[in-house]
């Protein structure tokens, strides 16, 4: 479904991904991990357009990316960013309904099937209640779930997300990520999100890429990826890998040097 074919990108004449290739099927709840500055921000930058590789191609669907528009993009591709900022205090079912922009005319405006179809994503993350509240009176948590249905008010094929919950404590973590997965095995949403946390990446991706210094450090399933050998490799620091009794899937402890 999405491919990454020899890119390497970064900024004027920085190279900061060195020939980086890899596919996400239909259906897969990828995640991509690795230390600050080995390119995971830069990775999804050129996977939605936001920068021209320097080199190789970027596919969704079997079309390059570099050939389609944004408004093609945004009816298959959906991205939720690690901050979202509003200029202006709306109310919720306004930030919702602004998933819809890419089936509106220029001169239009939302019919009613875009308004059922924001309030059903209201629904899907349990934030219906919220929808005539103003955005900037929620909880973090709260303020994560709507964007969350704004993208999926876009009806996307796959799902882009940065560090989705970043400024989110233990507990909210734990509720967008389960959402997250919901959306992924009962709507079939394929998921990439870059991810910090280790161990919320191997309890809920079904696949990992590692990233080091711009380069694919290692791919695949969690047990494959996260030993402890290649992550002190990459992260520079002692860890400990077990299994979590709950979910059999690896965790990392932290070794604290002295």
């Amino acid at each position: 479904m999405f491919s990454f074919s020899d890119i390497r990108a970064g900024y004027n004449n920085s190279e900061i991904l060195k020939g980086i290739s890899f596919n996400v099927q239909r259906g897969d709840f990828t995640g991509i991990i690795g230390p600050n500055g080995s390119g995971k921000t830069t990775l999804l930058r050129a996977a939605t357009k936001m920068i021209k590789p320097f080199k190789g191609d970027v596919f969704l669907e079997g079309k390059n990316l570099a050939d389609m528009s944004l408004k093609e993009l945004a009816v298959i591709m959906a991205v939720v960013p690690q901050d979202t900022a509003f200029v202006f205090p709306f109310r919720v079912i306004d930030v919702v309904l602004m998933g819809r922009i890419p089936y509106i005319s220029r001169f239009g405006f939302e019919s009613r099937k875009d308004l059922k179809i924001a309030l059903e994503a209201l629904e899907f993350v349990d934030a219906l209640h919220l929808k005539g509240r103003f955005i900037d009176e929620l909880s973090g948590g709260e303020r994560q779930r709507v964007i969350i249905a704004k993208a999926i008010a876009q009806e996307p094929k796959i799902l882009f997300l940065d560090e989705p919950t970043t400024h989110l404590d233990i507990n909210h973590q734990v509720q967008i990520f389960e959402l997250l997965r919901k959306m992924n095995k009962e709507s079939g949403l394929t998921i990439v999100a870059i991810l910090h946390d280790l161990n919320l990446a191997s309890d809920y991706c079904d696949k990992l890429i590692l990233l080091s210094e711009g380069v694919i450090k290692s791919k695949g399933v969690p047990d494959e990826v996260l030993n402890y050998k290649t992550i002190e490799e990459a992260y520079k620091t002692v860890v400990i890998v077990k299994k979590n009794p709950l979910t059999s899937r690896p965790h990392i402890f932290l070794v604290k040097k002295d």
